[in-house]
């Protein structure tokens, strides 16, 4: 009896259109048995460093917070709460919306919780204070596009999403839209919420909100890591690749994921 096919590789662009998309849905154990991991690993952590390191460039440009500090603070002022709680409060929210999306967690989840927050911090602690509009400018901008590139980077390495990402991945396979789309509703809509609850907002708030989600497009399938993915063995020891199937997202005839 001839053997099943190997699975196709998650590849990082669509076949109709070029259009980016994102890496499939793994689940922890998925993502374990995936391999280069010898590449996976120091790129998903050299991702959440930078990640953290850019959203300490785009806060100490002053020219406008991104879109999630903005619902924090709109947040905090209207519950009364601080900051750090505001933070903590939608970060679980947004935890809570995965079930639905039906997106899994995954070592990229836990880490993003623990690096991001300490590499900003770390940054600003060397990170030099810009004096005057250029500089200010110069962050803004180079902020942006290393957090797109390193966003990417960290999601391309396929260990799973951030609590705010894993936001945008369910999404893109839950409705078949392209990542451009899908990053940049998410991020006026947050900014908007945030805006309207008195978050302080900025033209680098809207620059990062509606340019962030065409540029995270462009690098991630530069970067995304192709995997072969080793099948699962049922019970009667036959292989099957039930944990290999196919993101519908990458082909995109078939229908989105319910």
């Amino acid at each position: 009896m001839a053997s099943a096919p190997a699975p196709p590789p998650p590849a990082s662009l669509s076949r109709e259109g070029r259009r980016p998309v994102t890496p499939p849905r793994l689940n922890f154990a998925a993502q374990i048995r995936a391999g280069r991991k010898a590449r996976r690993l120091p790129q998903l952590l050299v991702g959440l460093v930078g990640y953290g390191a850019s959203v300490m460039l785009l806060v100490e440009s002053g020219l406008g917070p991104a879109s999630w500090n903005v619902l924090t603070e709109g947040t905090a002022k209207t519950l009364g709460i601080s900051f750090g709680w505001a933070t903590n409060l939608i970060s679980l929210l947004v935890l809570l919306a995965w079930i639905p999306l039906r997106e899994p967690p995954g070592l990229g989840t836990l880490l993003n919780v623990a690096v991001v927050g300490f590499a900003a911090d770390a940054t600003a602690a060397v990170l030099p204070d810009p004096h005057g509009l250029p500089a200010r400018t110069g962050y803004l901008a180079l902020g942006l596009v290393a957090l797109a590139f390193f966003d990417a980077l960290y999601l391309g390495a396929q260990f799973g999403s951030g609590p705010r990402d894993g936001i945008m991945t369910g999404l893109v396979r839950l409705t078949g839209l392209p990542i451009a789309a899908v990053r940049t509703g998410i991020e006026v809509t947050v900014a908007g919420i945030g805006w309207l609850l008195g978050g302080t907002a900025g033209a680098g708030t809207a620059l990062i909100a509606l340019t962030l989600g065409p540029l995270i497009a462009c690098f991630l399938p530069r970067v995304t890591v192709p995997l072969t993915l080793r099948p699962a063995v049922d019970r009667g020891g036959s292989d099957t690749a039930s944990s290999c199937r196919p993101c519908p997202m990458l082909h995109p005839g078939r229908p989105p994921v319910r």
